[in-house]
């Protein structure tokens, strides 16, 4: 949105994954744009952030990434009074009432979740199935996360690729021990030795049940091939469980009624809500959260507007 309302962009990448910036940028430079009018800086975020802030030059950042540095980049410029769009962390919930098809739902969390390992900030992290269905559900999506096949993403017959790095590794790991240890059951997975270096990150695709709101993979982000499914058994608590988090960035329904959807999604403070499909955000609708999830907008018309400035001019 950015180079589609002229604006001059610089772009700093995530120090972890700067080839496809760079890819992006090979293909930039086939076509005939001004000079200077689309830049990529790679390096340390610290210095490149604090320039970024604080240049006059620059009049929007457009983040995405956690909230903690989401926050840091609202205190460093606020003495600027610099506009920020920003895209911040989530805690999805995923929804399946006691009228929805648990196979379908279970068919198109198996995308959501493991899309990239589980690394994405709109994938499910917090699944409440109804208590009547839990057993067909649990059953369903066991057996899809146990036929996955987990290795180098290079390999066509590869489904699930390592996680970015060893942290990453360890953070999962730990989430699903508190987990365990607080009386959840797993159904699909193991306990993979933890990697040696920052490379091969390989974590076992997992399903775990009797998951509650105490664990930590329901407080925080997992960002890991983990299903964590907690029952409920009314609409009021199924809201509640959904609502009770900082976050507000997606969320996803399964029912068949109509009405139902209707009244739950008004209810639902997330900027995206998928009925009766997993799917995210799409480059024609706008996209953005609610809450510490942050705030602007990307996609559509008013992904654009965020580029821009009113301006009203009065004649006579």
């Amino acid at each position: 949105p950015a180079i589609a309302t002229g604006c001059g962009v610089v772009v700093k990448p995530a120090d972890l994954t700067p080839l496809a910036s760079i890819a992006l940028w090979r293909l930039i430079e086939r076509l005939d744009v001004p000079a200077g009018m689309l830049n990529l800086v790679i390096g340390r975020p610290g210095p490149i952030g604090e320039v970024l802030c604080s240049h006059p030059a620059v009049r929007l950042i457009s983040f995405t990434g956690s909230t903690a540095v989401g926050k840091l980049l609202i205190q460093q410029t606020a003495p600027h009074v610099k506009r920020l769009a920003l895209e911040l962390g989530g805690n999805a919930p995923y929804i399946v009432m006691d009228d929805a098809d648990p196979v379908a739902a279970a068919d198109a969390l198996m995308p959501n979740k493991f899309r990239c390992g589980g690394q994405t900030c709109v994938c499910a992290n917090r699944i409440y199935v109804h208590r009547d269905i839990e057993r067909a559900f649990v059953e369903a999506i066991s057996q899809r996360v146990a036929s996955l096949r987990v290795g180098n993403g290079l390999d066509p017959q590869t489904d699930i690729g390592p996680l970015i790095n060893r942290a990453a590794f360890e953070k999962v790991a730990r989430h699903v021990g508190d987990a365990l240890e607080r009386g959840a059951v797993r159904q699909v997975g193991d306990d993979r030795p933890p990697p040696t270096a920052d490379h091969g990150a390989f974590y076992s695709p997992t399903v775990l049940t009797n998951a509650n709101s105490q664990m930590m993979l329901s407080r925080e982000e997992t960002f890991g091939p983990v299903v964590a499914i907690e029952t409920f058994d009314t609409e009021e608590q199924a809201i509640a469980l959904a609502n009770g988090t900082p976050y507000g960035l997606a969320a996803y329904l399964f029912t068949r009624d109509t009405a139902r959807a209707d009244r739950m999604i008004r209810r639902l403070s997330f900027g995206h809500v998928g009925l009766n499909t997993g799917t995210g955000p799409t480059p024609e609708a706008p996209f953005g959260g609610m809450k510490q999830s942050g705030f602007g907008r990307e996609g559509g018309v008013e992904g654009l507007l965020e580029f821009t400035e009113l301006q009203t001019v009065v004649g006579s």
